[in-house]
């Protein structure tokens, strides 16, 4: 009796301890819905890390993650989509949609009774005909579970016709068209085709997905469709230029619960078909989820937080990491454009966004990923002759304003990256620096770069010539460190003198807001533009007048033809990370720029939400003040930052957004491009980084709370450490950086300022 008491409280211990190792899996703080509704427009369905295969509900062609809130109708379930991006939308691809009834109607569009969602798990539940749709994914393979109600007869559409962004006007710009699809009934199981699709986001080329869709039980019966009719005896409809579609019923007979596994590739039905084989071999689909808990959790966890952190931080913390590693994608032997055994990765959406955080965080957790990365871009300028600055679809397309591949490059080589070979990547980097793109602005390289080399910036004129001046100035200084840290000198010599010309684009006497010295419009004469023109009309000049405070262009004004894209010039006029302490100099001394730094935040002219103002919060760090840094960053957060679904407060674009919070969280922010984390006061008591090589770096506070925000002292390694910044090797070779918190700001890291060129 007393052998089998232990043995039920033996087994009691065990279950006690297994859920409580499940509960503590970090990847189950991952809520993939922070940031879906509002302007996040995150993906909210399930994926590997970097994961080519993105398969989510689509709610009608409008969205670019694919999905949108109650009670908007599901249309189907695609396998391919992007995350947290603005623009156009891309993908879309595959479409396929459980319903019950007759084979005679291609919309089966149906509203969601209820939808859960976690870490690599969609599930709905469609109100009219209470069919269950549960979905997870490997690499290249989405797998569906489907539960039809008890009697119903089961049956599929499969729509390869269908793509997000479609648009009833020809050739719209950013919209995806259509421009072939097939389908074909291989044999009771099997159902193959592909989608092929232009435009988008980028204005790309077109590009194929090709599918290969096999199920558990066999087929009963199916019709084809093709450009709106319907087909009772032919298993396939070749591509002619109109859209195709299989409908598929499995019957009533046998079990409820449908299988469905679909291969994807941008190879071949054939390679897509290899991908089942390869990545999901059985049917169990609990197999497969647990699977991908698994990629997640090892990465996850090479971030810990300690062990008293809020839940609601945790969510937030780990959710940031999670939606950092979506994108870009690994689509290395999924490559249709030339073969070799390098990496390739796609969906660069795009790197104006993602080289500020996304980055430099990759680095950080996934340091190895970063050298693919890097190398993925090498391997796209060797074969097609630019870096990209944005990437959809296998290709180049959307240059917002610099050439900021430049800026991943010079930031992987003062992080001592290994497995990169830098002297290419400096040929590649002054490719976009000095050979015009001929026609191709948008594409790649740099627009307006005679101008820029002939007069030391873009003239008033050529689209976006302000951030492209600014952007090019800190390109121009990444290719600098680059070239010095290889001992090319005479290039060096030239670019970081290039990397000043941002100054000539200052306008000293223009004040705002009490503000003097503004980055302004000038035209190619040297003349200083107040008024500006507008239209494109070769007989009327109308013309507006420019303002530092102009938010967006007028409706009269062409959104890309801007002179600062997607900001102000009084974001922009800060927008110099690799000269602020000039910048300070240039707006009157470090109490003006205080000044100046107070008046851009009280008075909302700070934009949390797009990425020109991501470095701003922390540029008290430049006159002496990091503590003043600390407390922007904390009320920035406690303000637009939470775990609901409108959590982030704008286009998470690639995990930007969610990259941001992650390292202010954590006390860290990267200058991109450069070797050192400006330190701010954490929102974690403790954060232990486990580096790829074994080794580990903690940062530990002591009596940090909400009253206690400021650091009063700091020791690195037992030794005392007096400035508000950390070098990159210094957190690499490992060790702890405990920091000391009071209740009033303290002289700690006030003297010794962040490293300037």
């Amino acid at each position: 009796m007393k052998s089998n008491t232990r043995f039920i409280l033996f087994l009691g211990i065990l279950f006690f301890c297994i859920k409580s190792n499940a509960q503590n899996q970090l990847h189950n703080y991952v809520d993939p819905m922070i940031g879906s509704e509002g302007d996040g427009r995150v993906f909210i369905g399930p994926s590997c890390p970097y994961g080519m295969v993105k398969p989510s509900p689509d709610c009608t062609v409008r969205p670019n993650s694919g999905w949108l809130p109650f009670p908007t109708e599901v249309t189907g379930f695609s396998q391919v989509h992007v995350s947290g991006t603005g623009g156009g939308p891309k993908y879309g691809n595959i479409q396929i949609m459980p319903f019950s009834g007759s084979l005679d109607k291609l919309d089966q569009a149906a509203f969601r009774e209820d939808e859960q969602v976690k870490l690599g798990y969609y599930e709905t539940v469609f109100k009219g005909n209470q069919i269950k749709t549960e979905i997870t994914t490997a690499e290249k393979v989405s797998f569906y579970r489907i539960t039809y109600p008890k009697n119903a007869t089961k049956e599929l559409k499969i729509d390869p016709g269908f793509f997000l962004g479609e648009q009833p006007e020809p050739d719209g710009r950013e919209s995806q068209q259509f421009v072939g699809s097939q389908i074909e009934i291989v044999s009771d199981t099997e159902v193959r085709g592909y989608s092929r699709i232009r435009g988008g986001w980028n204005n790309g080329r077109a590009y194929t997905v090709y599918f290969w869709a096999t199920f558990d039980q066999p087929i009963a019966k199916y019709v084809t469709w093709k450009d709106g009719k319907f087909y009772t005896n032919e298993s396939a409809q070749f591509d002619s230029g109109k859209k195709t579609a299989a409908l598929l019923s499995f019957g009533k007979g046998g079990k409820q619960e449908l299988n469905v596994k679909i291969g994807i590739s941008f190879l071949s039905e054939l390679k897509a078909k290899n991908n089942i084989q390869v990545e999901i071999p059985h049917w169990n689909f609990n197999t497969v989820l647990l699977a991908l808990e698994n990629k997640w959790e090892q990465l996850l966890s090479r971030i810990k937080l300690s062990p008293d952190t809020s839940d609601a931080y945790k969510k937030m913390f780990y959710t940031g990491l999670y939606h950092t590693m979506l994108m870009p994608v690994n689509r290395t032997g999924e490559n249709p454009l030339w073969t070799n055994n390098e990496p390739y990765y796609d969906d660069f959406y795009c790197i104006w966004d993602t080289f500020r955080t996304s980055s430099p965080l990759i680095t950080l957790i996934d340091s190895k990923r970063q050298v693919e990365i890097v190398n993925s871009l090498l391997n796209i300028y060797k074969r097609e002759g630019y870096l990209p600055e944005g990437r959809s679809g296998n290709d180049n397309g959307r240059t917002q304003g610099g050439s900021n591949a430049e800026t991943v490059i010079a930031d992987a080589f003062v992080k001592n990256l290994k497995g990169i070979d830098y002297e290419l990547a400096l040929k590649a980097m002054l490719k976009d620096a000095e050979v015009p793109p001929g026609g191709n602005e948008e594409k790649e390289g740099r627009a307006g770069l005679v101008d820029y080399l002939r007069l030391g910036y873009v003239p008033f004129g050529t689209n976006r010539a302000g951030n492209c001046t600014i952007d090019y100035a800190y390109n121009d200084y990444n290719i600098a460190t680059v070239a010095k840290g290889l001992n090319h000198i005479e290039i060096y010599d030239r670019y970081i003198k290039q990397s000043e010309n941002w100054k000539n684009l200052w306008r000293a006497d223009y004040e705002n807001n009490g503000i003097k010295g503004f980055i302004m419009p000038k035209d190619a004469f040297g003349k200083w533009l107040d008024d500006v023109v507008f239209g494109e009309s070769k007989i009327q000049k109308q013309t507006y007048k420019y303002t530092p405070t102009i938010t967006e262009s007028p409706w009269y004004v062409c959104h890309w033809c801007v002179f600062f894209y997607e900001g102000t010039s009084w974001e922009y006029s800060l927008s110099v990370p690799h000269d602020l302490p000039e910048v300070v100099r240039k707006s009157g001394g470090d109490l003006a720029f205080q000044k100046r730094l107070d008046m851009f935040f009280d008075k909302k002219l700070y934009d949390v939400s797009n990425e020109p103002s991501f470095l701003a919060p922390t540029m008290y760090h430049w006159i002496g003040k990091p503590y003043l840094s600390s407390d922007r960053i904390r009320g920035i957060i406690k303000e637009n930052f939470n775990t609901s679904r409108a959590g982030l407060p704008g286009n998470d674009d690639s995990g930007a957004m969610s990259s941001w919070l992650a390292f202010h969280m954590m006390g860290l922010y990267p200058n991109a491009g450069q070797p050192y984390y400006l330190l701010n006061t954490p929102l974690i008591k403790e954060t232990t980084l486990q580096l790829e090589d074994g080794k580990s770096f903690k940062i530990t506070t002591k009596n940090l709370s909400d009253k206690n925000k400021y650091i009063k002292s700091a020791l690195l390694n037992g030794k005392s450490y007096n400035q508000a910044w950390i070098l990159h090797e210094d957190i690499a070779k490992g060790g702890e950086l405990i920091l000391e918190m009071d209740s009033k700001p303290s002289a700690w890291g006030t003297t010794i300022l962040p490293p300037t060129k």
